[in-house]
Formats: C-alpha cells, structure tokens, sequence
C-alpha cells in the first residue's frame, strides 16, 4: 500500500467501528500462524493509554496491522519517539498518527495544574504547549487537539529519522482525534 492507501485504509476501517459493522479478520488462529515469524505493521498509532481507545478496533484492524504506542497524553517522550523510529527504520511503516482523544485525562490535568509527583509531572511538561498555544479558558478537548497537532511537530523536532522519512517521501504522519461518544476519528490538518 501507499501513503494514501494506508490513511483511506484507515478511514474505512473507522467508518465500519463507527457503524458497528467490524470485519474483526485478521485476529483468529491462523492470523496468528502467519506472524509468528515477524511483523509487518502498515501503520503506526501514537495513542493515548486511556483504556476507551483502542486503535486496533477502532481502525478495525486486525493482529499485526498497526504499530501502536501508548502513553498517557500522547505525547512525543524518549521512549514512544524511540519506539516509532524502531518501526520507521527497521520495518518501513510509511504512516504515523497521532491519537489524541475527548476528555483526556492527561490533558484534563495539565490543563488544572498543579503538583503530581516527579513523574506525571514531566508527562504534563509534554502538554503544556498546547495549553499556552490555546486561548487562556478552551476547553480541555481543544487542547487535547492541538496536543495531537505539536505533538506531529514534536516528533518532526525531536527524531532525525521521522524526519529523514518524511523529507525522502517515505513517510507520511498526522493529527488525528477521537471522539469518545461516537467512536468518529476526526483528521486533523497540522
């Protein structure tokens, strides 16, 4: 698949989650037979660990499908930009989305502010631009959308490789958000 195939790929397998008419292939017995041997991802998800977002079922993907990196905020920190450079450099994935989603909580406390101990604290580092690129009182969702947008600029700052990728047409990675209530992710432009 090409770039555009991978993102229509993946806007067709929302609409299905979306209408309650998965596929669910790619995920018995003999999926699981045939990537014992290695991975073949044609997509990376840079998401959010919030436990309603499942980006597997929410694509409708199937085992093996999509790359998928978790952390709370999905945010662009060491680890997750190391693990998506793994996968654009060792297993060609030409796509990279940024999942961000309604009612992060990740979001939701940065956006409150406040003393969490050393280690959430640098994860609210991570938020904290989109907070001060926002006006003063938006609301959490609109942060947690320009979340997703810096954090696609973060990974471009941050990773040689991203960026060698995306300069060499190799590549291609976008905002995108999901919307809690009805299952929709919404493309957003950077």
């Amino acid at each position: 698949m090409d770039q555009k195939e991978i993102i229509e790929r993946l806007k067709a397998g929302n609409k299905r989650f979306v209408k309650d008419m998965r596929e669910g292939k790619r995920s018995g017995k003999s999926r699981r037979a045939e990537i014992v041997d290695g991975q073949n991802p044609f997509a990376i998800v840079l998401g959010c660990a919030d436990s309603r977002i499942v980006p597997e079922l929410a694509f409708d993907a199937g085992l093996g499908d999509l790359f998928v990196v978790r952390v709370a905020g999905n945010i662009a920190n060491s680890s997750s930009i190391a693990s998506i450079e793994f996968a654009v450099a060792n297993l060609g994935v030409e796509a990279i989305i940024v999942l961000g989603h309604q009612n992060c909580g990740a979001v939701t406390a940065a956006v409150a502010g406040g003393d969490y101990g050393k280690h959430l604290n640098h994860l609210v580092a991570h938020i904290k631009p989109a907070i001060e690129s926002c006006e003063k009182s938006a609301p959490v969702n609109e942060v947690a959308q320009k979340n997703a947008k810096l954090t696609v600029e973060a990974l471009l700052k941050k990773s040689k490789i991203i960026r060698d990728a995306l300069k060499n047409k190799k590549l291609t990675i976008l905002p995108a958000y999901y919307h809690l209530n009805s299952g929709e992710v919404e493309w957003l432009m950077p």
